[in-house]
């Protein structure tokens, strides 16, 4: 993981983080020591993480080595494609152009409310009783 031509970028969705190396290569995805499609079971899923590389026109061009931690699978992989998106542009500064306008870049600020003290959730109330 020391190779020079290997760009490293940082990735996250609610409460997942992901970290991704991106060498040349032939496309081999590994996450978490897996390989992509045992990782990832639905197709919706495999082509969140592939949409960067489909929209610069760099399919199997790269090789990538992920390690995720935190939240749910869904939230992973949209952590995984914003961290791809940006080792892209850290490779070439023309792909933000490319990758912009989908949002791949723009961090999902959106996260789970806290619980409230004195309630059952972040905004539900306990029942009243008038009497």
């Amino acid at each position: 993981m020391s190779d020079t031509n290997t760009q490293s970028a940082t990735g996250r969705r609610k409460t997942a983080v992901a970290r991704v190396w991106l060498t040349e290569g032939t496309g081999q995805i590994t996450i978490n020591n897996r390989t992509f499609e045992e990782y990832l079971p639905t197709v919706e899923l495999q082509n969140a993480i592939l949409a960067p590389f489909q929209h610069v026109a760099a399919v199997n061009k790269f090789d990538l080595n992920v390690v995720v931690k935190g939240g749910g699978i869904h939230g992973q992989a949209i952590a995984i494609r914003h961290a791809i998106s940006r080792s892209l542009t850290k490779v070439d500064p023309e792909h933000r152009k490319l990758i912009k306008p989908h949002g791949f870049l723009t961090r999902d600020p959106r996260m789970k409310e806290r619980k409230k003290a004195g309630q059952p959730g972040a905004r539900k109330r306990f029942q009243f009783s008038k009497r």
